[in-house]
C-alpha cells in the first residue's frame, strides 16, 4: 500500500510545488524585463529632450547636434546599445554606431512607426533565456506639437536573460528543496498513517494461520486506524471465546457421555446372556454401542488436538517414521498388506508425540483401505525448507469432488460406509500438525489410491 499511496503524495506535492513554481518564474522574468525596457524609456526621453533643440536641416552640424552625436556615442560605448534619431522621412539626425540604420521591416520599424504617432512604442515581448531576441524602444520628438523625428534604442537582452536565468535557477533550487522536504514529510506520513495497517495485517495473518491468541500491539497513526485496531482486538477477543466454549463443550459431552455409554453397554453385554446365543438383533445394537463409543472418544482426542500448545522441537523426522512403519507393520501382514518405508535421517521442527498420532490416522486410513496383496509406502524425504512424508495407497482413491472434502469432520466417502471408522482421523491429524506449523494435503496416485503428504518446517518458531 505505501508503494501506491507515496508516489500519489509525491504528485500531488510535486503539482502544487509546479503549480507556484511557473508562475514565480514568469514573474521574475517579466520583472527583469521590465527593469530593462523602464531604462530604455528613460534612456530615450533623455536623447529625445537633446534632439528637440536641434533645429537645423538634415545634413547640417551645429554644437548641439554634436553633442547629441556625442552623448549617442558614449551610450554605444559604455552598454553596448544601438541607438540614433532619425528624421520622419528615415534621414538620420545622429545615430550610434555609424552602421545602425533604419530597415524596412522589423520590430525597429514597427518602433518607429508606431512613435511616429506621438507615442512611445509598446512594450517589447517577453524575451526568454533560450531567446535571442533583441529590445527595441522608440520615443518621438515633439516641437511644437508635431513629431519632428524618432529616438530609437535597440538593446542586447544578454546580460537580462542571465539575469532571468539566475533567478530561475534560485526558484528551481528551491522548489528542489522543497520538493525534498515534501519526500520527507510524505514517507514519515505514509509510515504514520500505514504502520497500524501493517500492524493489522501481520496480526490477521497469524489468527488465520492458528494463533487465536495474537492481538494488535498498541501504535500510533489516525484516530480512526487506532479505533479500528481496538475493535479487532474485541473482536478477536469475542472469536476466541466462542471457539474455546465450542472445544469445551465438545470435551465436556464427550466426557459425559461416556460414563452413560459405558454403562449402557454393560447392561447390553448382561442382556446378551439372557438371550440365546447369536441373536443378530444384541449383536447389531453392541456394534453400534461400540462405533458411538469410538466416536466419543476421537471427539475428545479433537477437542484436545485443536486446544493443545505443541512442543516443538528437533525432530529426527526419519527414525519417527521408521518406528511408526514398525509399529504398523503386524496389522498390515494380518491384513495381507505389505507396508514399505523409505526413511533416511532428517530432522525438522516438529512435537514427536503429535506428529506419531498424525502418521497413526495417516497410516492406519491406508492400510484399511488398501486391498489384499497390495503395497503402502511410506517415503520420507527433505527439499531444504520443509521435510515431508508421503504415504501413498492402491486402494479405490477418490474421485475429485470427494479428495475436496476428505479431512472434513465426520466426512466419509459414500463408498466406505461399511468400513470401521467415525471420518475424525483426518480432522485430527489436520489439527495436530496445524499446531506445530505443519499441514497435510491430499492428491490421486496412480494408477489408483490415495497420497498423502505431511510436511512440517525445518526452521524453528520465531522468537
Amino acid at each position: 500500500m505505501r508503494t501506491r499511496l507515496l508516489p500519489l503524495l509525491i504528485i500531488l506535492m510535486a503539482a502544487v510545488l509546479l503549480a507556484l513554481g511557473i508562475p514565480l518564474a514568469v514573474s521574475v522574468a517579466a520583472a527583469q524585463q521590465q527593469k530593462v525596457v523602464v531604462d530604455r524609456i528613460d534612456d530615450t526621453a533623455r536623447f529625445a529632450a537633446l534632439a528637440q533643440y536641434v533645429t537645423d536641416p538634415p545634413g547640417e552640424s551645429n554644437e548641439r547636434k554634436d553633442t547629441l552625436g556625442i552623448e549617442l556615442a558614449s551610450y554605444y560605448d559604455v552598454y553596448d546599445i544601438r541607438a540614433g534619431v532619425f528624421y520622419r522621412n528615415d534621414t538620420p539626425m545622429a545615430k550610434a554606431p555609424s552602421t545602425f540604420f533604419l530597415p524596412k521591416e522589423g520590430e525597429v520599424r514597427e518602433a518607429f512607426d508606431e512613435a511616429l504617432l506621438s507615442r512611445r512604442s509598446h512594450d517589447p515581448k517577453q524575451v526568454w533565456p533560450w531567446q535571442r531576441n533583441r529590445l527595441v524602444v522608440a520615443s518621438p520628438v515633439i516641437r511644437d506639437g508635431d513629431v519632428v523625428a524618432v529616438v530609437v534604442t535597440d538593446s542586447p537582452t544578454g546580460q537580462m536573460r542571465s539575469r532571468i536565468l539566475h533567478g530561475w535557477l534560485v526558484i528551481g533550487t528551491g522548489e528542489i528543496a522543497a520538493m525534498l522536504l515534501a519526500v520527507g514529510a510524505a514517507l514519515r506520513l505514509t509510515g504514520w498513517v500505514l504502520r497500524p495497517v501493517r500492524v493489522l495485517d501481520a496480526t490477521t495473518h497469524a489468527i488465520a494461520s492458528g494463533a487465536l491468541k495474537s492481538r494488535v500491539a498498541a501504535a500510533g497513526g489516525p484516530p480512526e486506524l487506532r479505533r479500528l485496531a481496538r475493535s479487532f482486538n474485541e473482536m478477536a477477543d469475542n472469536v476466541e471465546d466462542v471457539l474455546e466454549q465450542q472445544r469445551a463443550f465438545v470435551a465436556d459431552a464427550s466426557h459425559q457421555l461416556r460414563n452413560p455409554l459405558a454403562a449402557l453397554l454393560l447392561r447390553i453385554e448382561l442382556l446378551a446372556f439372557e438371550l440365546p446365543e447369536g441373536n443378530q438383533e444384541i449383536a447389531s445394537v453392541q456394534a453400534e454401542g461400540k462405533r458411538l463409543a469410538h466416536v466419543l472418544d476421537d471427539l475428545l482426542d479433537l477437542a484436545l488436538a485443536e486446544h493443545a500448545e505443541a512442543d516443538l522441537r528437533v525432530t529426527d523426522i526419519g527414525a519417527l517414521t521408521a518406528e511408526r512403519v514398525a509399529a504398523w507393520t503386524p496389522t498390515a501382514e494380518a491384513k495381507g498388506v505389505r507396508l514399505a518405508g523409505s526413511c533416511p535421517p532428517t530432522t525438522a521442527w516438529a512435537d514427536p508425540v503429535t506428529l506419531s498420532s498424525a502418521l497413526d490416522a495417516v497410516i492406519d486410513n491406508a492400510v484399511k483401505f488398501t486391498p489384499k496383496d497390495e503395497t503402502v509406502e511410506v517415503t520420507v524425504a527433505s527439499d531444504g525448507a520443509t521435510s515431508t512424508i508421503v504415504v501413498t495407497d492402491n486402494g479405490p482413491g477418490l474421485t475429485d469432488e470427494e479428495l475436496a472434502r476428505v479431512g472434513d469432520r465426520f466426512w466419509r466417502s459414500g463408498r466406505h460406509q461399511n468400513i470401521k471408522g467415525s471420518g475424525l482421523g483426518l480432522s485430527i491429524s489436520r489439527a495436530l500438525l496445524a499446531a506445530g506449523g505443519g499441514s497435510i494435503t491430499f492428491d490421486h496416485h496412480e494408477p489408483h489410491g490415495l497420497t498423502v503428504t505431511v510436511r512440517v518446517p525445518r526452521s524453528g518458531p520465531p522468537a
